[in-house]
């Protein structure tokens, strides 16, 4: 079922801690994209709690997709669909989005579609944004690696809206294990961006770390990473035994670095693609963006990010797989339900 141009799509998004709405058209041009972030709430808690999280979600949800539509200069009758993330994520925090989407469904008579929060991931790289970033050209088959808090997963994109999971983690994903590694140095939250800040002053060379390898498919563990930190800090706390902060934050950054680009290069070879997409929170690690560009170079593949603002959970990625959703599957039925382990098909 297609969309006609403009194709105007509502995308709202409530997966974890951020309330966002966008408004996307075509599946592509960013209209608006609003993200009212709970980054220092849970700041004070050192990580995300669940039940401050979705009674956020609820106080602000009308709020922040009041201003999309505002500043997208949108009526409600100019929209020709609403797309909201039903799963993975916090069921709490799910259940405000697809609440409110199926209230302005009813209210509206717009369709409807859940969206999977990864798929909208994938989608964020090939958005269009203004200046001169430039986004993933349609060239299909491509390889997306998602990494982020909850997830550090391998997708084979056949096209926008056609996604096979390919590799994933055995325990903790990428940006779990940053976060547990900052607050282990006493670093602070979130993790990911103050592990790659202290790590500037060190020396990633200065401590070895393994590079877990599960030896079976395109698998990531990072658990045992952790693990390793663990023992070198623990018996002395961050800058014992002789380690400064910096260095050892500058090592576990390499190693989930080295770890991520390993298996991504590797499967992009298996799976014969030229392209790669690297999107989620962690793709915003400037050592990941580089050593990811460098390394997929040497292997006459390209890289592509999205902008630092479509990085982190935003309700325009959303949109966008709406649009893809739509035009494949139809609308879904408003007895649509959350899904908070929902999986891509493999």
């Amino acid at each position: 079922m297609s969309l006609s141009d403009p194709g105007l799509v509502l995308g709202i998004e409530t997966s974890c801690d951020e309330t966002a709405a966008a408004v996307v058209r075509n599946g592509r041009g960013i209209v608006s994209n609003v993200v009212a972030s709970q980054e220092d709430i849970h700041a004070h808690f050192g990580g995300i709690v669940p039940e401050v999280a979705s009674r956020r979600h609820a106080e602000l949800i009308t709020a922040v997709v009041d201003e999309a539509m505002r500043r997208a200069e949108a009526r409600w009758d100019d929209l020709e669909l609403l797309a909201v993330t039903r799963g993975p994520g916090l069921v709490g925090s799910l259940l405000v989005g697809v609440s409110a989407a199926k209230g302005y469904a009813l209210a509206t008579g717009l369709p409807l579609v859940g969206i999977n929060h990864i798929a909208g991931h994938i989608t964020s790289s090939f958005l269009l944004t203004e200046g001169d970033h430039e986004p993933a050209p349609l060239h299909f088959p491509a390889l997306a690696l998602i990494a982020s808090g909850g997830h550090s997963d391998l997708a084979l994109v056949n096209d926008l809206g056609d996604y096979h999971l390919v590799g994933f983690t055995r325990d903790d994903a990428a940006g779990e294990a940053l976060d547990k590694a900052a607050r282990l140095l006493g670093l602070g939250y979130p993790g990911g961006p103050a592990i790659e800040r202290a790590a500037r002053d060190g020396d990633p060379k200065a401590i070895e770390l393994p590079r877990p390898d599960t030896k079976e498919g395109f698998e990531f563990s990072f658990a045992g990473l952790k693990t390793a930190l663990v023992r070198i800090v623990e018996p002395e706390g961050p800058g014992g035994g002789g380690h400064s902060v910096a260095d050892l934050a500058a090592a576990f950054q390499q190693a989930v670095v080295d770890c991520l680009v390993r298996e991504t290069i590797e499967a992009a070879t298996h799976f014969g693609v030229r392209q790669i997409v690297v999107a989620g929170g962690v793709a915003a690690n400037d050592t990941l963006r580089r050593q990811m560009t460098v390394a997929a170079r040497a292997g006459g593949l390209t890289a592509y990010f999205p902008p630092m603002s479509l990085c982190t959970d935003n309700a325009a990625m959303v949109a966008a797989a709406g649009y893809y959703e739509m035009s494949r599957h139809g609308p879904a039925s408003l007895s649509m339900e959350v899904d908070s382990a929902l999986q891509l098909p493999s």
